[in-house]
């Protein structure tokens, strides 16, 4: 079979912004924050990296380091991470750090990007499998039923439910296992180089996109298609 592995976070979908992560959190808790307070706190969570799927932190510190660079390979450990990260920042209520973590577990933080549906939808016409190869911590597939796109996902491999982060190759071959795929009839998709260029080490090819807000970035999911065509014509 041919398949195409899709990234998650950045290139199928794409978190809301650090102040709308914030004030919904706010809302749903029935906390407030005059708005330039609110803003500050979206900037310094922003520069703390404390939202996940959104900017890397500009510094992590000594103490969170170690933790930093596991934080995809459990749910306990992504938890750990990013609260840590987000109580770095002075908030009015020490019990919104862990409401800010549950906001991004659902599906109202996340909008697909514009030419997401159509891209599955014709992938799965055309006969082509798809899965999810995702360094993350929590379970995606709610988002995808909730945006209507579970039905074109064959399945989800994702980080913390084997231990290990891309670009660690035992992800992609899983997920090509999974789909009954050919690794040389398998295109990546994803936002890293560094992560999800480690499936040419499979045999797969590769295709990046770049980590933009979802209405900067309308139609770069698109080629796709064409490329996972060329591969089902390829006799490999």
């Amino acid at each position: 079979m041919t398949a195409v592995l899709f990234d998650f976070s950045g290139t199928l979908f794409r978190v809301g912004s650090t102040g709308s992560w914030l004030r919904a959190t706010l809302d749903g808790t029935g906390r407030d924050l005059p708005e330039p307070e609110l803003k500050e706190a979206a900037r310094a969570s922003e520069a703390a990296g404390a939202l996940p799927g959104g900017v890397a932190p500009v510094r992590v510190p000594e103490g969170l380091a170690g933790l930093w660079a596991r934080r995809d390979e459990s749910a306990e450990l992504h938890r750990a991470a990013f609260t840590g990260m987000s109580r770095l920042v002075p908030l009015p209520d020490p019990g919104l750090h862990d409401a800010l973590y549950a906001r991004h577990m659902t599906p109202a933080a996340w909008t697909a990007y514009p030419d997401a549906p159509e891209v599955l939808r014709v992938l799965r016409e055309r006969g082509i499998g798809v899965a999810v190869v995702s360094d993350i911590g929590c379970d995606p597939r709610p988002v995808f039923r909730a945006h209507g796109l579970a039905p074109f996902v064959g399945a989800c491999v994702l980080s913390y439910e084997h231990g290990v982060r891309k670009p660690d190759v035992r992800l992609f071959s899983v997920a090509c296992a999974a789909l009954g795929a050919d690794p040389r009839r398998t295109l990546m998709v994803g936002d890293s180089r560094e992560a999800d260029g480690g499936a040419a080490a499979l045999g797969c090819r590769v295709h990046f996109v770049d980590h933009l807000p979802a209405a900067d970035r309308p139609d770069a999911l698109l080629p796709v298609l064409d490329l996972a065509a060329g591969l089902a014509s390829d006799p490999a």
